[in-house]
């Protein structure tokens, strides 16, 4: 058996583009083959325990999967209707009124845990003529024992809950196939079926084809009511118990694979033989498996022969830390011993690297080592330990090791790089700002402070709750989304507190901070991206190694898509999310579903972490829990999106010393301030335009006026006051967005306390029209009077079609001599009204 690509439990927590995918696709499997059976009796099923059928089902379920329980709030047990698999629809959702909820009656988180369920006298599933005669009959209804994790709405299983449709194809009373020629087949294990009148017709084998449902079935006839099927016996036993045994089955491919009874050197032979063929990026990273085996495999024997179980361990750790995937690592205590020992002492500073390569200073701790030499912040370090400082950075290799892309490794090898066993001396060549270099000794003490000052993830308690929302009082709403590892019904009903409220309040803009979420269950993610989207979309599909084809396969039926939610929940303002290196996995999967349809902009200093797959743990020797990435991800296109690339930022804020300066040391929060700034920009800012608006000049101007066509002062965003125009040289400056496109009025109006003041003003007035960079002569324009508590003259062009961008409209006013408008004098002199009309690009 090789892997599930689809569990139906959704327990896959760390399936960064989830295990757990949907069973998307309709298609009948069904081959077109005659029945020799047809029109022919059907001989009774020989029952055993007849007891007149199941009242009562109980059992258990025995987990080793790592992640079952990672998130789960809501475990549910049910029974599930069949009816997706009879018909092979992949869309099938499960019916409310067929859910039959089940009680785990143990402790769920202790493996195995047991449940009942109380069966319904008559139930409400689906029902199915599966005897293959061709005539009509009444059928019968086929449920399966399965479980399922409940995290969105009421307690039974909508859309979402259900992975967007389909049937258990783990943790159910029925065994399912992987392999692509036989697809999520089942092919053992036992179903319930309740036939609503005796002598309905049921396959007693699988056939010929070795499928269930399909043509060429044996069939036998069912008493009425329910019955218990084994599909592991040939032909199938028949059940009337009152009170059944019904367990649930882990599947061989999520059963935890285990090499801790070997020796250190067969462990290390069976380990590479998984990455050699289940690994999901050997290709694409160049890795070369036969390499590692020469360089790593002698550390094996000579740590068996040895019987050093310490040197194992650091071969172990070195292995894992040579595949450049975040994903991949070890967890045992063996290693803190040497991880403390290595890291105990520091020399009380951090240092940042600046996008000009420049390595400063950013943090010192109070009575440090550093601080004690005359080291101050911003002080530029060229030498560390004698090497170039930049040497010095790529020689390291962090505990955190390995990484997906070269940002996240520098960013750790500049955290590492000042960390020292108790005592070491090190020298340290620096400068402060404007003073001669100078090299100092330092001897690293035991101080944690510079360490956790350029940690990844500073300032997080590990108390936060999984979604934190407040409104900026700027009239926007912030989020810091922390993690999609936390308990999903929660982090689920959060969500949809925090959607209720922005639309409730009319708020315009969200900006996400991501910058401290290290991933979690990537369904989950995907589906909380849904809510700021209309409709379902492909996002892409996860590929695993199929040994049937050896190779990897990605069933078109399994690509994962939006699911979005109800409508009062989906939001449509604009977003702005914030990452960094520690937005890994699922945190990034996240961030690109927010890239498409150009729904969200991305701010950040990096890209993420570049952590683009799905993960399996097993077991080494030294109970040493090991994790690799199973799981091909790729985006709807087929490509491999995010491993080792990450999701990069589409605002990239320069880490300049200005920007060190005001967020290391002054505290400012510069890339939220970015994606404020990022929410303030109109659509359609920057974006130059095709061409310009048709200038129209026949119109009645009033008429226009009360049929609602605005100017362009009532559009835009700034205004001044009446008292502070018309000074010489000055511009006023509008924006002015034009969302939707519309018809607008490109006025200039002068108004008179009299006839004869505006004559006389206007022989004094010259005016000079531009658009788009382009001069527009004067003459284009109407000209009208009006009598406005006084006398006006409006100069005025209607502008329509409004080509998408930012368009630069200019009314240039010169006063050829002083004059006086019978209330007010004003300069000779020019002044200038400038019009940016910013026109958002169509869908």
């Amino acid at each position: 058996m090789t892997r599930l690509v689809r569990i139906a439990a959704f327990v896959s927590a760390l399936a960064l583009a989830s295990l757990a995918c949907s069973l998307g696709g309709s298609q009948s499997l069904l081959p077109d083959t005659p029945n020799p059976l047809v029109n022919q009796p059907f001989p009774a099923a020989e029952i055993e325990n007849d007891e007149g059928g199941p009242v009562t089902i109980s059992g258990q379920l025995n987990y080793t999967y790592p992640f079952f329980t990672a998130g789960v709030a809501q475990p549910v047990v049910i029974l599930e209707d069949e009816g997706g698999f009879v018909t092979r629809d992949r869309n099938f959702l499960i019916p409310v009124e067929s859910q039959v909820l089940g009680k785990i009656t143990s402790d769920f988180y202790t493996s195995p845990f047991d449940y009942d369920i109380n069966l319904p006298q008559v139930p409400s599933g689906t029902v199915h003529d599966v005897d293959q005669n061709g005539k009509t009959d009444p059928g019968i209804q086929v449920f399966a024992v399965a479980y399922w994790t409940n995290t969105f709405d009421d307690p039974y299983l909508e859309r979402r809950d259900q992975g967007g449709g389909g049937w258990s194809s783990a943790y159910a009373s029925t065994q399912v196939s992987d392999d692509r020629d036989n697809y999520l087949e089942v092919y053992g294990g036992k179903l319930l079926v309740y036939a609503g009148e005796s002598g309905q017709g049921f396959p007693s084998g699988f056939g010929e084809d070795a499928r269930l449902f399909t043509p060429d079935d044996p069939i036998v006839s069912v008493p009425q009511g329910w019955t218990l099927v084994d599909l592991d016996s040939d032909p199938f036993t028949f059940d009337r118990s009152r009170e059944p045994k019904v367990d649930l089955l882990e599947p061989e491919s999520l059963a935890l694979d285990d090499f801790s009874s070997m020796g250190f050197t067969e462990a290390f032979d069976a380990m590479l033989k998984k990455f050699r063929t289940e690994y999901a990026f050997t290709e694409y990273k160049g890795i070369d498996w036969d390499a590692k085996a020469t360089e790593f495999r002698p550390r094996f024997e000579q740590a068996e022969q040895a019987g050093d179980s310490a040197a194992y361990v650091l071969a172990l750790r070195d292995f894992l830390w040579s595949i450049p995937d975040t994903h991949v690592g070890l967890d045992t205590p063996l290693l803190d011993e040497a991880f403390s020992q290595e890291t105990a002492g520091g020399l009380g500073l951090a240092l940042r690297q600046l996008d000009d390569g420049r390595v400063l200073v950013t943090f010192l701790t109070p009575g440090g080592p550093a601080e004690a030499a005359g080291v101050g912040l911003e002080a530029e370090v060229t030498e560390l330990g004698g090497k170039p400082i930049l040497q010095a950075l790529e020689a390291n290799v962090p505990w955190s090791s390995p990484f997906g892309n070269a940002e996240s490794k520098r960013l750790q090898q500049l955290r590492y790089a000042l960390r020292f066993p108790l005592g070491t001396q090190v020298s340290l060549k620096f400068a402060n700002p404007n003073t001669p270099p100078k090299t100092v000794s330092l001897v690293a003490t035991a101080e944690d402070a510079s360490f956790s000052a350029s940690s990844l993830y500073a300032g997080v308690t590990g108390l936060e709750l999984p979604v934190e929302f407040k409104a900026l009082d700027i009239g926007y709403g912030y989020v810091r989304l922390y993690s999609f590892f936390d308990n999903e019904l929660l982090t689920a009903q959060l969500w949809d507190r925090m959607m209720q409220t922005l639309n409730d309040n009319g708020i315009p803009g969200l900006v996400i901070d991501l910058r401290n979420n290290g991933g979690g269950n990537g369904f989950l993610a995907d589906q909380m991206a849904a809510y700021f989207f209309d409709e379902p979309l492909v996002l892409g599909n996860t590929g695993h190694y199929d040994d049937s084809i050896d190779d990897f396969y990605f069933d078109p039926g399994d690509e994962n898509e939006f699911i979005p939610p109800r409508e009062e929940l989906r939001y449509f303002g604009k977003v702005a999310l914030i990452v960094g290196p520690a937005c890994a996995s699922a945190c990034e999967f996240f961030a690109y579903d927010m890239t498409l349809q150009d729904r969200a902009e991305i701010v950040g200093y990096y890209t993420t972490a570049g952590a683009g797959g799905s993960v399996e743990d097993f077991l080494m020797p030294e109970d040493i829990s090991v994790r690799f990435t199973i799981g091909r991800a790729v985006d709807a296109e087929g490509k491999i999106h995010i491993e080792g690339k990450g999701v990069p930022p589409t605002i990239r804020v320069p880490f300049d010393q200005p920007s060190l300066e005001a967020d290391l040391l002054e505290g400012q929060d510069v890339l939220l301030e970015a994606a404020i700034a990022s929410l303030d920009k109109i659509q359609g800012a920057g974006l130059t335009p095709s061409g310009s608006p048709t200038l129209n000049a026949s119109i009645d101007l009033f008429q226009a006026f009360d049929q609602g066509v605005p100017y362009l002062e009532q559009l835009s965003r700034d205004s001044y006051d009446p008292a502070e125009l018309s000074q010489a040289g000055q511009t006023y400056a509008y924006t002015v967005p034009l969302d939707p496109p519309q018809d607008a009025i490109w006025l200039y109006p002068w108004c008179t306390a009299s006839d004869s003041a505006l004559e006389d003003n206007w022989k004094k007035i010259r005016l000079e029209f531009q658009l788009d960079g382009k001069s527009i002569p004067a003459d284009t324009f109407a000209v009208t009077d009006a009598d406005a508590n006084g006398s006006c003259r409006l100069v005025f062009v209607q502008l329509e079609d409004w080509p998408a961008g930012e368009h630069v409209l200019q009314t240039r006013v010169t006063f050829t001599e002083a004059l006086n408008d019978g209330t007010s004098d004003y300069p000779a002199g020019t002044h200038t009204f400038e019009y940016h009309v910013i026109v958002p690009p169509g869908d």
